[in-house]
């Protein structure tokens, strides 16, 4: 692990909470499913459409995510990135095809988390609250230590940086003690120190036994954090690989030119 920069990841006494998650064998239709035995999947896509109007933003995705090290979700922009995390969060119903989770217990924070007009502590209430956790000084206190931001709790929310609002958007997450966190670009836009802040927070995260799915377009950030690469082009999954295999023998041509920087259309 990296220094704990402004005293991120200064506190390791929260932990998820934990449920039993059945395994199941199946392996995708398209083949693209790394094979990791005996790891549960904790998120299942068979034939997933889903559809805007006439424009299809997810094209018959057949997709196994397993626990373990955090998942990357890669591709051009307009690949279905962001829908497929909305998608495993529950707030898109697909047109066609099933969707399974497991645990029921999971969180999203966005590029850009809307802060609530309240002070840094009130925000990870409310969150706390909403979630039907203690609010108490003390619960507030460990969420805010898990992301570094102790010395901020009585800053208003809205004048914190980009980066400290990344961070305090996966506080409130975390106050719902989610198994699986979906993260959508949650560095984009960020300088680099607060960018390494807040991978060293997604590695914590994922070590504390939660499973982390994270849409970037940073490739550099999915080698360094990903245990497996889900490679999205047009809505449709493309390859999906374990990081090494994806970035050292990219599995199909379009995954090859992506990381060549061509463009894929």
């Amino acid at each position: 692990m990296r220094d704990k920069r402004d005293g991120a990841v200064a506190n390791q006494t929260w932990q998820p909470a934990r449920a039993d998650i059945a395994e199941i064998t199946a392996v995708d239709d398209n083949g693209l499913e790394p094979k990791i035995a005996g790891t549960p999947s904790v998120l299942v896509l068979n034939g997933i459409v889903v559809c805007a109007g006439a424009t299809t933003l997810l094209d018959r995705v057949t997709l196994h995510i397993r626990a373990g090290a955090p998942t990357a979700v890669v591709g051009p922009n307009g690949s279905g990135k962001t829908t497929l995390l909305r998608l495993a969060m529950g707030l898109v119903t697909p047109t066609a095809g099933t969707l399974r989770v497991d645990p029921a217990k999971r969180a999203i924070v966005f590029q850009k988390p809307v802060m609530l007009r309240r002070t840094v502590a009130d925000n990870v209430a409310f969150a706390l609250r909403a979630a039907r956790q203690s609010a108490d000084r003390e619960a507030v206190s460990t969420l805010l230590a898990v992301v570094g931001l102790v010395a901020l709790a009585d800053r208003p929310a809205r004048q914190l940086s980009g980066g400290e609002q990344q961070r305090l958007g996966i506080a409130r997450a975390l106050a719902r003690r989610p198994q699986l966190l979906l993260l959508d670009e949650a560095t984009a836009s960020l300088d680099p120190a607060q960018t390494n802040i807040i991978e060293d927070l997604i590695g914590a995260i994922a070590r504390s036994g939660v499973k982390v799915v994270f849409a970037t377009h940073d490739r550099g950030q999915a080698r360094r954090l990903a245990g497996d690469i889900v490679f999205l082009v047009r809505g449709r999954v493309n390859a999906h690989a374990p990081v090494d295999t994806f970035f050292t023998t990219p599995p199909t041509e379009a995954a090859k030119r992506f990381l060549s920087s061509d463009l894929v259309l």
